[in-house]
């Protein structure tokens, strides 16, 4: 059985897939940035901060930039009922999503530079799968894509550089105040 639609009717489909799910993903991204931890905490303050560590309050301009786009390329995605592996590029989406979701409550949260980078070469094994899979059922949804995928990139190696910064995973007692040893 095969749909057919008006391009008017496919236009509101996209509207619908996208004023659900860009909202949607964009509050998972917030919420996982208000659970996960903190970056003012004193444990992240004591850490050395890589060389190409951007100023702190890019995160938040950056992140609300993909999380739309991101959002809305899923929407694209959802919205593509003609595809053969639609199915299979939302379950990549969804597997994916959660994987970055879970990067800053282990690294910010559990405060372990370690674990916090294997979560995050995951991700990124995940997004170039779902941006391949995207690119098959929808360009523009590969498209964008496209930025998200570098900038977790980018964050793989800052995470990374963090890890070589703070083998010690960073110099905090218990009560949050940043203790130093010189030798």
């Amino acid at each position: 059985m095969t749909r057919l639609a008006s391009p008017g009717q496919l236009r509101a489909s996209l509207i619908r897939w996208s004023l659900f799910i860009v909202p949607a993903v964009m509050l998972l991204g917030f919420l996982s940035g208000q659970v996960g931890g903190d970056s003012n905490s004193a444990w992240f303050q004591s850490l050395t901060k890589p060389a190409i560590y951007p100023p702190p309050a890019t995160f938040g301009i950056v992140w609300t930039i993909l999380y739309a786009m991101i959002g809305f390329a899923f929407a694209v995605v959802c919205a593509a009922w003609g595809s053969r592996i639609r199915g299979w590029a939302i379950v990549a989406f969804l597997v994916h999503l959660a994987a970055n979701l879970a990067w800053t409550p282990v690294f910010f949260g559990q405060q372990q530079l370690e674990a916090a980078l294997y979560v995050l070469i995951a991700v990124d094994v995940l997004a170039v799968l779902t941006t391949i899979l995207f690119f098959r059922v929808r360009k523009l949804a590969g498209w964008l894509m496209l930025p998200y995928l570098g900038w977790i990139l980018f964050a793989t190696v800052l995470n990374w550089q963090f890890l070589q910064l703070n083998p010690d995973g960073g110099d905090v007692d218990e009560s949050g105040a940043v203790q130093t040893f010189e030798l």
